[in-house]
C-alpha cells in the first residue's frame, strides 16, 4: 500500500511547547472542574462527614485501588501489542505497551482523538501510514465497548436490583463494537456521513482505506482472546469500586457496585465529554442514591475511584508520554 502524509493535526512530527502548555492546561481544566462540582456537593451535604470518609481509607487501601487500575492497564496493554502483531507491525511487547500507556495522557480529548499520537510514534517507528494502523485504534476502542457491555450485562444480571438506562447503553456499547468490527458496513456508514454533510474528506478516505485491514480482526479465536483480555481488565476496576464502598460501609454487592461503574464509564462516555468527565461522576452518584448510598459517602467514593482509575492512567500517560516521544524521534523512517 502507498504511504501518504497522515493529517498534521494529528501526526504531527513536533509537538511543539505551546501545544504540551495546551494540553496541560485542558488536563487542570477539566480535573479542576471535576473537583468544584465534586466539592460543591461535599459542602451541600456537609464537609466533616466527605472528609472523614476519606481520611478513613489507609495508604494500604489506597494502594490496592491503583494496583487493581494496573491489572486493567496491564491487560488492556496487552491486548494492544495481540493487535498490533495481528495488523503485522514489527513492534515488540514493550514498545507497543510504551505507547500503549503513553496514549494515556491524551484520555480527556474530545472522542480520545488525543489517542491518535500512537499512530504518529507508529509511523515514526515503523513507517507505516495512518491508513495501515487505523484499524488498530478502531478495534481497540471496539474491544473496550465490547468487553464493558458484557460487562454491565452480566453484572446487572446477577445483581439483586437494576440499573434504570443500563439496558440500553448495553445495546449502544456493542453496536459502536460490532459497526466497527464489519468493514463493509463501517465504509458504507463513512461514505454516507460524506455524502450527507461534505466534512472530513481526507479523513473519510483514510478512513474507508484503512477498514480493509479489518478482516484480519474477525478471527473468532483473536476476538474471543480479546473480550477475555478486556473482561479481566474492566473486571479489575469494577471490582476495586466494589471494595471502595465496602470500606466506606457502604456494601450494596459486588455485582451491583461493577454495574454502577461500568453503567457510569460507558454512560460519561457517551455525553461525549473527554474522558466523560461531569457525565461519569453524575452517573455515578445518581445510580449509587438510587441504591440508598447517602451523598456523604457516594461524593467522596465517586472521587476516589476516578482519581485512581481515569486521573490514575492519565499520571501514568504523562509520565510516559515524553520517553515515547523521545525514542520515536530516534528512528527516521522518510
Amino acid at each position: 500500500m502507498e504511504m501518504t502524509r497522515a493529517p498534521s493535526s494529528v501526526l504531527r512530527s513536533k509537538t511543539t511547547p505551546q501545544r504540551r502548555g495546551r494540553d496541560l492546561a485542558v488536563l487542570a481544566a477539566l480535573f479542576a472542574l471535576m473537583m468544584m462540582g465534586l466539592a460543591g456537593l461535599a459542602a451541600a451535604t456537609g464537609w466533616a462527614e466527605t472528609w472523614e470518609q476519606i481520611r478513613a481509607l489507609s495508604f494500604a487501601q489506597l494502594g490496592v485501588l491503583l494496583g487493581l487500575s494496573l491489572v486493567n492497564y496491564f491487560f488492556r496493554a496487552v491486548r494492544w501489542h495481540l493487535f498490533a502483531r495481528t495488523l503485522g507491525l514489527p513492534t515488540k511487547l514493550m514498545q507497543d505497551v510504551r505507547h500503549f500507556l503513553g496514549g494515556f495522557a491524551m484520555t480527556v480529548t474530545p472522542a480520545r482523538v488525543g489517542e491518535l499520537v500512537r499512530m504518529r510514534w507508529l509511523r515514526r517507528e515503523t513507517g507505516w501510514s495512518f491508513e495501515r494502523t487505523a484499524p488498530l485504534v478502531l478495534v481497540d476502542r471496539a474491544s473496550d465497548l465490547a468487553a464493558m457491555a458484557l460487562i454491565l450485562g452480566a453484572a446487572v444480571a446477577l445483581s439483586t436490583g437494576g440499573i434504570k438506562g443500563a439496558i440500553p447503553v448495553t445495546f449502544v456499547a456493542l453496536a459502536a463494537a460490532v459497526l466497527v468490527t464489519r468493514p463493509r458496513l463501517l465504509s458504507a456508514l463513512v461514505t454516507t456521513f460524506y455524502r450527507s454533510t461534505g466534512w472530513l474528506p481526507r479523513f473519510c478516505v483514510r478512513v474507508r482505506r484503512g477498514t480493509q485491514s479489518l478482516k484480519l480482526f474477525t478471527r473468532t479465536g483473536l476476538l474471543l482472546c480479546a473480550a477475555a483480555l478486556g473482561v479481566i481488565g474492566w473486571l479489575a476496576e469494577g471490582y476495586a469500586f466494589h471494595l471502595l464502598l465496602v470500606w466506606m460501609g457502604a456494601d450494596i454487592g459486588v455485582w451491583m457496585a461493577i454495574a454502577i461503574f461500568v453503567f457510569s464509564t460507558l454512560a460519561g462516555g457517551l455525553t461525549g465529554a473527554p474522558g466523560g468527565v461531569g457525565g461519569a461522576e453524575a452517573a455515578m452518584i445518581a445510580t449509587l442514591s438510587l441504591q440508598g448510598v447517602p451523598l456523604e459517602t457516594s461524593v467522596p467514593a465517586t472521587l476516589i475511584i476516578r482519581v485512581t482509575t481515569l486521573w490514575f492512567a492519565i499520571t501514568i500517560g504523562l509520565l510516559v508520554f515524553p520517553v515515547a516521544e523521545r525514542m520515536s524521534m530516534k528512528v527516521n523512517h522518510a
